[in-house]
């Protein structure tokens, strides 16, 4: 027998590109999710997921631009992680993340490449102070967003 156990539903493979996006004064880059049903807002940083033939790093590039209308080399990759959630689409999903950090002198954000989905449900963005972080009344993706940081500071 193969497939999802009876009952379960299988979730769909995802392959992302997640980017640490990180400004002159240390400040992240997130955006405010907010899904419209049942669920609370939320804020995540930049990324998606990858396209077909795509490479991870070709994806952040390109989410990146998308996303936050910068243009820059993802470098290397950070971090992996493999993550279960339901996307914004209400769709069950088994993450293979692939993040990359990205440093910037600017921390201005062109929305201009947001897709129709994007525009209805990431209507606010803000760079925040680390100190902001663990204290947020809102859940923040990933959360162990501060250690991530904190391990690619070295790098930057």
């Amino acid at each position: 027998m193969t497939g999802a156990p009876a009952g379960r539903i299988a979730r769909a493979a995802r392959p992302a590109a997640r980017i640490l996006l990180v400004d002159r004064a240390g400040q992240v880059l997130l955006f405010r999710f907010t899904p419209g049903d049942d669920r609370p807002p939320f804020w995540c940083t930049p990324g998606g997921a990858v396209d077909p033939g795509e490479s991870y790093a070709e994806a952040a590039r390109r989410e990146l631009f998308e996303e936050t209308g910068i243009r820059a080399d993802p470098g290397p990759e950070v971090a992996q992680r493999h993550v279960e959630f339901l996307t914004i689409e209400r769709v069950e999903v088994t993450a293979d993340e692939r993040w990359f950090r990205v440093d910037v002198e600017a921390n201005e954000v062109d929305p201009a490449g947001h897709t129709e989905l994007e525009r209805r449900v990431m209507t606010e963005w803000r760079w925040f102070r680390r100190d902001e972080i663990a204290q947020w009344p809102e859940t923040i993706y990933p959360d162990d967003l501060l250690a991530m940081l904190e391990a690619t500071d070295h790098d930057a």
